[in-house]
């Protein structure tokens, strides 16, 4: 029995012994509010939690060129304080509660999310509204937040993934936004201002572009008041710019940067499929079986098994508003960089040009069908999963048809998406180290070591992506 054909067993086991909250996932219904929000509610009292996911179009890649990092800024600093609380009054009360709000900022949406008791949901979510729409931006916790983003920013230039993940997206993304990092640069958050906030805040914050999802112990009709009370009095309209499509490089370029450090860091990929695309998910299941699919994938397989050459070697996809990426990464001794690299191209030469055995794809559907339920086995994940299938436009009954999709798939479908997907002669691939054997690249800059992680809340986005939710 093959590992994945042992991990779908498994999945199916735990999907058995998890059924009753796993099938709450099909019974996802639209709502709209007396206001007119629509909301993508799973009605669920088997626990008395409510989670609220909630996302604002306009992200990273709208900062101003003189204040990256403004959208990460804004999203640190919503729960320090908010209409007559100040930052250790509105904490307090969180914590009386028991409830958690936090916020990020991708490249294209503001993101949130919200938890709390069933017993405490209206002063929960009365507090909430106070953050979304009276946030305080008083100067001590302004700054408190701007000197915990700057260090990890530091921290990042010392971090080599961190640096080749900078170099990777500037290869692919040349001078466009998304090549930039989502926590900004030095003098961007230098410069931010509590002016500059609540600028950011009033284009942002508004109902024309706002989706919701909600999941958890509470009727639609009480849900749907709340959400009126929570974003109601926001303003109609949006005044974030417009993000254009990236132009993405077609001629492949390989670039080294040599660093003194034991080990290269290799990341290979090229413009993707946006998740629109009607091959999206016969090209996702070609990348599972690629590299996508852990121990079970060509790459574990042919580079980490057979050749010793990674602890951890994979590829996946994910898909921005505006572009989709395919990307491969490992990390290898510099002495082996260049067998490494020569692998992986080779699988994925092998991959795009004949795509998967009958086998593996029915290996891989078993165990991407008998996964999905998994997904949606709390209350949290429920309203999660359903915020990624707003934001990539997949329709609320994307749950009930996506196994039936993945059923139908042939090999020739695989194929397909393989051709597609992958395109071997124009791969952009930065090695960050030292490896031998290998022409190129300047030696500069002194070792780079991984630093911990900053105390506090506010830690630094990680290197890697996430993949879009393709499943």
């Amino acid at each position: 029995m093959t590992r994945w054909a042992i991990q779908a067993l498994a999945a199916l086991l735990a999907w058995l012994v998890l059924l009753p909250q796993a099938a709450l996932a099909v019974n996802a219904q639209q709502i709209t509010t007396p206001k007119g929000f629509k909301v993508w509610f799973v009605e669920d009292h088997t626990v008395p939690i409510i989670a609220l996911n909630y996302a604002f179009r306009g992200g990273a890649a709208a900062d101003p060129k003189d204040r990256r990092g403004l959208a990460t800024f804004l999203s640190a600093m919503l729960d320090e304080g908010a209409g007559d609380l100040d930052s250790a009054a509105f904490q307090e009360r969180m914590e009386e509660l028991a409830f958690s709000m936090t916020h990020s900022a991708g490249q294209d949406w503001f993101s949130g999310s919200f938890r709390t008791l069933a017993k405490n949901r209206r002063e929960s979510f009365r507090l909430l509204a106070l953050a979304l729409q009276k946030p305080r931006f008083d100067n001590k916790p302004l700054e408190r937040i701007r000197r915990q983003l700057l260090v990890g920013l530091r921290q990042k230039l010392e971090d080599p993934e961190q640096q080749a993940w900078r170099a990777f997206r500037k290869a692919l993304f040349g001078d466009h936004p998304y090549a930039l990092d989502t926590d900004g640069d030095m003098r961007g958050i230098a410069a931010i201002t509590a002016d500059d906030l609540r600028a950011l805040h009033r284009r942002l914050f508004a109902r024309d572009n706002l989706i919701i999802t909600a999941a958890g112990d509470i009727a639609a009709d009480e849900l749907a008041r709340l959400v009126d009370a929570t974003f109601g009095p926001l303003p109609a309209k949006s005044a974030m710019p417009a993000i254009s499509a990236p132009h993405m490089p077609k001629q492949a370029r390989q670039r080294i940067i040599r660093r003194p450090i034991p080990q290269t860091i290799i990341l290979m990929g090229h413009e993707g499929l946006l998740r629109n695309d009607p091959d999206f998910i016969p090209a996702y299941v070609a990348n599972f079986i690629l590299g996508g699919g852990g121990f079970g994938s060509r790459l574990t397989e042919v580079v980490r098994e057979k050749n010793g050459l990674a602890y951890s070697v994979y590829s996946a996809m994910f898909a921005y508003q505006k572009a989709g990426v395919f990307f491969a990464q490992a990390g290898t001794r510099n002495a082996r960089a260049a067998q490494a690299l020569a692998l992986m191209r080779q699988e994925i030469r092998r991959m795009a040009k004949d795509g998967p055995t009958q086998q593996e794809l029915d290996e891989a559907k078993r165990y991407l069908i008998g996964s999905w339920p998994l997904r949606f086995d709390s209350t949290t994940k429920i309203a999660s999963v359903l915020m990624g299938f707003r934001q990539q436009g997949l329709g609320i009954d994307y749950i009930n048809r996506r196994n039936d999709m993945m059923r139908a798939l042939t090999v020739q479908d695989v194929q397909r998406g393989a051709r597609r997907l992958l395109k071997p002669a124009q791969l952009q691939v930065v090695l960050y180290g030292n490896p031998a054997g290998m022409p190129g690249g300047k030696a500069t800059g002194a070792a780079a070591t991984r630093t911990p992680s900053a105390a506090g809340k506010k830690p630094a986005s990680a290197a890697t992506p996430a993949p879009a939710h393709a499943q």
